[in-house]
């Protein structure tokens, strides 16, 4: 059964799950094994000591356990070869329940100088690499009265994963999201996905949707083994909304959405409150709120330390010139 009566600033914490940095506990980062790319001083990413221990590392990696760094070899030419070798390896040995054993899309190393580096989904939060997600909100204005005549009311169209996916299944979702791969930007995501998850026309949600923003964490990843637990996931979500016509309808389109909802603001309020959101997408949908003058600082305490965690600094480049 869901939770009931979480916060708004409870939501975020089980978003932006990793420690900051205090008194106690200075540099929390510390207990990690840093990950770099040849010939670039910047680290991209963290590892866990137990993801290290249970690598099976191809020759084209050097492990230094006294200066806990994890360094490609060779150029950066070479490098998405080196990563599929390397996953294909954990592939093969079934390491990570987390790779689900199979592959996926590439994803980037978004901040990688000089040739692009990308390597598969899955196994992004294995090394503690920059992902990147684009979700778009959908929404409408109705009438209220039932002769139509009433005063128009905001309606936000809300899908319910389904049951069998890997993660959060029966959860509600924001209206289209997904992860942005190699070689693609958030708008043309938004674009695939919606027609994928949600039936929407193409050409509209190009010529329609609004970027809005982007929001940034870092979770606290918990999968399946021993070896995945805690796992550093540091997240860019890319936001767009799109106002569309009451009579426009999101549907299903593939196995992902069990169903849409047409549901009012006082209804997803009530849903976040439950726990019902899968975690990164009730951010989105407070993020929402707060563009749209739906949450505001009279009405909740700790608005200013929400507004501050939905856009986190990330210890890693988030592109190529930083």
């Amino acid at each position: 059964m869901a939770s009931v009566n979480k916060s708004y600033l409870d939501l975020v914490d089980a978003c932006d799950s990793f420690p900051y940095s205090d008194a106690s506990d200075p540099n929390p980062y510390a207990q990690f094994y840093a990950f770099y790319l040849p010939s670039d001083p910047r680290p991209h990413g963290f590892l866990l000591p137990a993801t290290v221990a249970a690598m099976p590392w191809t020759d084209e990696f050097t492990v230094d356990h006294d200066l806990k760094t994890i360094t490609l070899n060779g150029s950066q030419d070479l490098s998405t070869i080196a990563f599929t070798h390397l996953i294909d390896t954990a592939l093969s040995c079934n390491t990570f329940k987390l790779l689900h054993g199979e592959h996926s899309e590439p994803y980037p190393i978004i901040g990688a100088r000089g040739i692009p580096v990308s390597l598969e989904r899955y196994a992004a939060p294995l090394f503690g690499l920059v992902s990147r997600g684009a979700h778009l909100t959908v929404y409408t204005y109705a009438r209220g009265g039932g002769d139509g005549e009433g005063e128009k009311e905001m309606k936000i169209w809300v899908p319910r994963r389904s049951k069998h996916l890997f993660t959060y299944p029966n959860c509600l979702d924001t209206t289209v999201a997904g992860g942005v791969t190699a070689g693609e930007g958030p708008g043309e995501c938004v674009v695939r996905e919606a027609g994928e998850e949600a039936s929407l026309d193409e050409g509209f949600v190009r010529s329609n949707a609004k970027s809005v923003g982007v929001l940034s964490y870092i979770s606290h990843r918990d999968a399946p083994g021993d070896s995945e637990k805690g796992l550093f996931s540091p997240e860019l979500i890319y936001c767009f909304d799109l106002e569309v016509a009451p009579d426009v309808v999101c549907k299903q389109c593939d196995d992902e959405v069990k169903e849409f909802y047409l549901m009012g603001v006082q209804e997803v309020k009530d849903a976040l409150r439950r726990g019902e959101f899968k975690t990164n997408s009730a951010c989105v949908m407070i993020d929402f709120f707060i563009r749209h003058g739906l949450l505001t600082a009279e009405e909740e305490k700790d608005y200013a330390e929400i507004v501050a965690r939905l856009h986190r600094r990330l210890p890693f480049p988030t592109s190529p010139d930083q």
